[in-house]
């Protein structure tokens, strides 16, 4: 006989319930980010590097692309860049992808080139690209990728990310946060 003073085992969560919790979750995951986000996007542009070096291994990295052959950084070697680390899960790096297109195909006759480091993996980035076609090489980085990102400055691993690489192979610009066309152009301007 059961004891009426000892409870009993709550019954397992439904489903429906499960999905309300981890939806919860999400959403306060990315409110975080989201503060985090308001509070240091003021001194995102503090983080100029006029001169900085690349990583020893830098132009030696390659990454897949969604169908294609890999993307290597040594083809880019010499040539003005810009290197901008996104995903699709990431409103802001979607938001700035027209910008970074319309950027690529006005300077690209200038020597300037562009190339996106997708933190994803190859069924979304296909899937997005599909729908949102862009004129530069994509990198399969996965969340791999975080740790270039890194290593070219960006302690806080949030997304997006961009970097400005001059010919000479010295870090020029790094924004935290997205890119829109007017700074792209003055980049180009003053690093080109």
């Amino acid at each position: 006989m059961e004891n009426p003073s000892t409870p009993s085992a709550a019954p397992p969560a439904s489903p429906s319930r499960r999905l309300w919790v981890a939806g919860g979750m999400a959403a306060l995951a990315g409110l975080g980010g989201g503060l985090w986000w308001a509070r240091h996007r003021e001194g995102a542009d503090s983080a100029n590097a006029p001169g900085d070096p690349l990583p020893a291994d830098f132009w030696s990295q390659q990454f897949d692309t969604v169908d294609g052959p890999p993307l290597k950084l040594a083809s880019f070697q010499g040539k003005p860049l810009v290197v901008n680390f996104w995903a699709t899960w990431c409103p802001p790096c979607v938001k700035e992808m027209p910008d970074l297109d319309r950027f690529h195909q006005a300077h690209n006759v200038r020597g300037w080139h562009v190339i996106g480091l997708a933190i994803d993996s190859a069924t979304p980035v296909k899937g997005f690209l599909g729908r949102t076609p862009v004129h530069f090489p994509i990198g399969l980085a996965g969340f791999g990728g975080t740790e270039l990102a890194q290593a070219l400055g960006n302690g806080a691993g949030a997304l997006p990310f961009t970097v400005v690489i001059d010919a000479q192979g010295r870090i020029r610009q790094r924004k935290m946060g997205p890119t829109h066309a007017d700074e792209l152009s003055g980049w180009a301007r003053e690093f080109g």
